[in-house]
Formats: structure tokens, sequence, C-alpha cells
């Protein structure tokens, strides 16, 4: 598992009015097959049209992304702020710098 990586990430809509809370080991891939999903109603993300990443964290052990996800996901709205203020404190939306990565 040696040089493996998996994204804990935030994304939320234009609006920043809702968050969605998710795990991948392909955040790119990942944000774009948000983008592509806006709208449909079948999924949350979709749905809310949550697809502007402003939170992610990496993880070598798909274990411990799992975990921490689930942990983040069970947070109040008011701490999920915190935690992405904590890298992100003016809500930039991040989905160019990880593209770029």
């Amino acid at each position: 598992m040696i040089g493996h990586n998996y994204f804990v990430y935030i994304t939320t809509n234009p609006r920043k009015t809702t968050l969605y809370v998710g795990v991948t080991n392909d955040l790119p891939r990942r944000l774009h097959e948000h983008f592509m999903n806006c709208g449909n109603s079948a999924t949350f993300a979709g749905k809310y049209y949550c697809y502007n990443l402003v939170y992610y964290e990496r993880h070598t052990r798909i274990g411990h992304a799992i975990e921490r996800e689930k942990e983040i996901k069970k947070w109040s709205r008011s701490k999920k702020e915190e935690l992405i203020e904590s890298i992100n404190p003016f809500w930039e939306f991040l989905n160019q710098q990880v593209q770029e990565e």
C-alpha cells in the first residue's frame, strides 16, 4: 500500500450553502464526476450542485480515509466550517489547484 493516496474531501455548491463530504482515490476524477452530475437528483452532490472543492486531506490507507470521512459526516455544520477554514479561510474553490497537482 506504499504510495497509495486516498482523499477525504468537502465540496459545496456555488452559493456555499450545502456541504458534501466524500472519499476517493482519484480526486480530480471525482470532482469531474460531481460536476457532470450537476442537477441529477439521484445523487446528493448532484441534487445540490456540490462540485466546488473547499477542503481535502490525503491519507495513505483507505481504512483511515473511510474512518475520517465517517467522522466528519457526523459533525455539525459549524464544526465542518471550522475544518474548512483551518486550511481555506476564504472558502476559495480549490478545483483548479487539484487539477494542476
